[in-house]
């Protein structure tokens, strides 16, 4: 790891980038048959539950200057760890094939040059974005960011007040239930938890870093989910691309479109690198997230990726219980000592009781989602399960 530090204004740059995201806005779209006021509700509600999910794995990082999978060795044990080490590196080279392929889309809706040009010259920009690196991005990442501010902000005017505008709030009796809305909102920051501790260990302010991240991803994300929403609902379009090009945008959008998709991705490949390392010592971060890109760039040449709601679940399945076992473990219990044994089998053991849990609410359906649910359960078998095996121990001895 680099001795150069990241600062708190760094962080934020970085974490604005991951929440302007054609993911975001194409996720918001799911959401507008519940109507403008349901669904802004699910948005919010979602992203507060993600936002403290981020903040709590972002600070176990930041505390212990560790990564993200080297701190959920603390809570599983080494080799227990390298379990969801491998289905980080999964679900992270699955999110860069679809962040690929849904900017290339979108490009090419806007300039039709051919999915696949596309797909290759967003791919060939996460390469530069990846051999700068994370600390010497500095001023490059600062311009991107500004312009990228800038253009969310006209394509959001371009949404909400541009001409031929209807503001509606027909709820369709099809579809999404409020509950399910939520999720789609929660699985979003969900998804990055494997990830934030990556960035908040470089931090020179640990602490600071991780609140100023989650804070500006969380709004940014809202903002991204409020505008592909909006478009569903307002202009009847769910494609991004004619949005832009109805509105005349046509090289501001495609700017939007290729910068959005190149500073959000570069994150997922990054940390499919950082994760790489937690596995084995001897891979370099840098060129394990050359590969990582390579490949997402070849799976979005080769494989169509428009529904990425079942994709979504499954993170949320796999990493709300993690998660849970961790706070239950490091804020509660105080423990987290498992990082130099093997496995710590009774935590494996309630996450498995945690992933089954998630996905049996799945048909379930609750105000507030799966997610919330699903982790008061598993921090609660986590604590049940410590109580009986220190009562065990007492009796034993």
């Amino acid at each position: 790891m680099s001795e150069k530090k990241t600062s708190v204004f760094s962080n934020g740059l970085i974490w604005f980038g991951a929440g302007v995201s054609i993911a975001e806005i194409i996720t918001g779209t799911y959401l507008a048959p519940l109507g403008f006021t349901k669904a802004m509700l699910a948005i919010v509600i979602g992203h507060v539950i993600g936002a403290l999910m981020m903040f709590a794995a972002g600070m176990i990082g930041a505390r212990e200057e560790k990564s993200a999978m080297e701190t959920v060795k603390m809570s599983f044990g080494k080799k227990g760890g390298l379990l969801f080490a491998v289905l980080n590196i999964l679900q992270l080279v699955g999110w860069t094939a679809i962040m690929i392929y849904d900017g290339a889309v979108a490009a090419n809706g806007i300039l039709g040059t051919g999915i696949w040009v596309w797909a290759v010259v967003i791919g060939v920009l996460i390469l530069v974005w990846i051999l700068i690196g994370l600390t010497n991005l500095g001023k490059v990442n600062t311009i991107a960011m500004a312009a990228l501010f800038v253009l969310s902000i006209i394509l959001f005017k371009v949404v909400f007040f541009g001409k031929g505008v209807r503001i509606t709030d027909i709820v369709s009796s099809e579809g999404l239930s409020f509950g399910a809305a939520v999720e789609l909102a929660v699985t979003m920051p969900l998804s990055w938890l494997p990830l934030i501790s990556d960035y908040t260990r470089e931090a020179a302010k640990p602490v600071r870093a991780t609140a100023v991240s989650v804070v500006t991803y969380s709004i940014v994300s809202i903002f991204m989910y409020t505008i592909g929403m909006g478009a569903a609902l307002f202009t009847g379009e769910s494609d991004i691309a004619s949005i832009l090009v109805k509105a005349g945008l046509g090289v501001v959008g495609l700017l939007i479109v290729i910068f959005s998709t190149v500073t959000t991705t570069f994150l997922d490949a990054y940390s499919a690198g950082v994760s790489c390392v937690s596995i084995t010592s001897k891979i370099k971060e840098k060129w394990a997230a050359v590969v990582v890109t390579v490949i997402g760039t070849i799976a979005a040449i080769v494989y169509p990726m428009d529904n990425i709601t079942d994709f979504l679940y499954l993170i949320g399945s796999v990493f709300a219980p993690m998660i849970a076992v961790q706070i239950a473990d490091y804020f509660i219990l105080r423990k987290a000592d498992s990082i130099d044994k093997g496995f710590n089998w009774r935590n494996l053991i309630v996450w498995l009781a945690g992933f089954a849990g998630y996905r049996a609410l799945m048909h379930v359906d609750t105000p507030v989602g799966n997610t919330l649910p699903d982790m008061v359960i598993t921090i609660v078998l986590c604590l049940i399960v410590e109580k009986i095996a220190k009562a065990i121990l007492k009796n034993k001895y």
